[in-house]
């Protein structure tokens, strides 16, 4: 399946469409309002298509509180020097300037469901007819013993991208000749499937040409992994001795670590190691649960139209829902977006909603040229979004085959841009 950015953008359609009544909203008179929480491959994609495809029709506010959002998808790529920073971050003033939408620069902290609002921490109260939460990933309390939040600095996440990126860079940079890059890897589900594997690949990328003695050591708590085979068909061809995964045969379902001493600990075995980046067990974005929309860690939705299947008048896009068989990625959150756009166009304004199809495509970068995907095709069904069909690369493809492959990723990484910000 290859993606241009021009059938990358025409993938929101369907077959038969299907009219909606229009709402009637509530604040009475005026436009009716959509309040978009988050500014990412979700929430940046379903503002800009409420606002362009209504035709000013409805007041769409987006509320972010970064100025410039840095793209998650192709952060791994930043740590193998294969991308700069600053071509990841990407600015929302086209989406005030050209289509129309508040961009309000803040944290959302609350949610009034029965009044229909949500507060900010600088004292705004927005009512809306639609809420749509896109949030993104918050980390699990506790998910690895020794570790939170505040330790950050010492042993970087790195899944938000930014500056914990940047510091997980320079840390490497940093490491002592033959010393060890140590990864935690997180348990399902979360962001980004196949993220943690390439992120070790472009780690040994880059320490294969400034550090080429020193060790990775990965503990993972899962029996197996997204693309395993041709991750480590990629890791022997490329970094042969350098990478080591223990699994839960070896104790990684039992994992500590101590950011003072900079050590992990296997099922009691201790390692000193020089960096450490720690991916723990993630949860929805810390707004949905404060909207009363979690059940566990994620918030449930319906697949045919994206609302949660607790308050319909909330809609809750990519990592934060749960939705069934999709994996939580970018490609995955602007899919989507252009389906709860549609059918929340459809509420507010009477037009034309279509039944809701998803795709998604996940790109991995192993060394130079050496790009591997895995995607699939989804339904709404009654129970979740269906899985109807998929693809994977290959062992053993050509590099040839394997070039046009990152170079794919390039042009999609383009399209998607363009698709979320205009």
């Amino acid at each position: 399946m290859t993606l241009n950015r021009r059938s990358f953008m025409g993938t929101a359609g369907a077959a038969a469409g299907l009219l909606a009544a229009p709402m009637l909203h509530a604040q009475g008179s005026g436009k009716p309002r959509v309040v978009v929480v988050g500014g990412g491959a979700g929430g940046a994609t379903a503002a800009r298509y409420i606002a362009k495809d209504s035709n000013g029709a409805i007041d769409v506010t987006l509320i972010e509180p970064t100025r410039a959002y840095y793209t998650c998808f192709f952060s791994n790529l930043y740590l193998g020097g294969f991308r700069d920073m600053d071509g990841l971050g990407h600015s929302y003033g086209n989406l005030a300037a050209s289509y129309g939408i508040n961009v309000l620069h803040d944290w959302a902290i609350g949610v009034d469901r029965e009044a229909k609002t949500v507060t900010t921490a600088g004292g705004h109260t927005l009512p809306y007819d639609r809420l749509i939460l896109s949030p993104g990933i918050d980390f699990v309390d506790g998910a690895v013993p020794g570790w939170d939040v505040s330790a950050a600095n010492a042993m970087p996440h790195a899944y938000k991208a930014g500056s914990q990126t940047e510091l997980l860079k320079a840390q490497v940079e940093s490491m002592p000749q033959g010393g060890v890059f140590a990864m935690v890897a997180p348990p399902n589900p979360y962001r980004c499937p196949p993220g943690p594997y390439e992120r070790v690949s472009m780690v040994a990328h880059l320490l294969k040409e400034i550090n080429p003695t020193a060790k990775i050591l990965v503990a993972d708590p899962k029996e197996s992994f997204s693309k395993q085979g041709l991750f480590e068909e990629g890791w022997e061809k490329h970094y042969s001795g350098m990478i080591t995964r223990v699994g839960p045969d070896g104790g990684a379902d039992n994992i500590a670590v101590d950011p003072v001493a900079m050590t992990l600990s296997i099922n009691g075995e201790v390692t000193n190691v020089d960096v450490c980046n720690v991916i723990p067990a993630m949860k929805a974005g810390r707004i949905a649960e404060i909207a009363g929309i979690t059940e566990g860690n994620w918030a449930p939705v319906s697949a045919f139209d994206m609302s949660s299947r607790i308050d319909p008048n909330i809609h809750v896009l990519g990592d934060a829902a749960a939705q069934g068989d999709m994996p939580k990625s970018g490609f995955s959150a602007n899919s989507q977006a252009k389906v709860c756009a549609m059918a929340v166009r459809g509420a507010l304004t009477g037009s034309n909603v279509f039944p809701a199809r998803f795709a998604n495509t996940c790109w991995s970068l192993i060394d130079t040229d050496d790009g591997v995907k895995v995607g699939a095709t989804y339904e709404a069904t009654e129970e979740k979004i269906a899985s109807t069909g998929g693809f994977v690369s290959q062992t053993g493809e050509t590099a040839e085959v394997r070039a046009a492959t990152y170079q794919e990723s390039i042009g999609w990484y383009d399209g998607i841009v363009a698709d979320m910000f205009g």
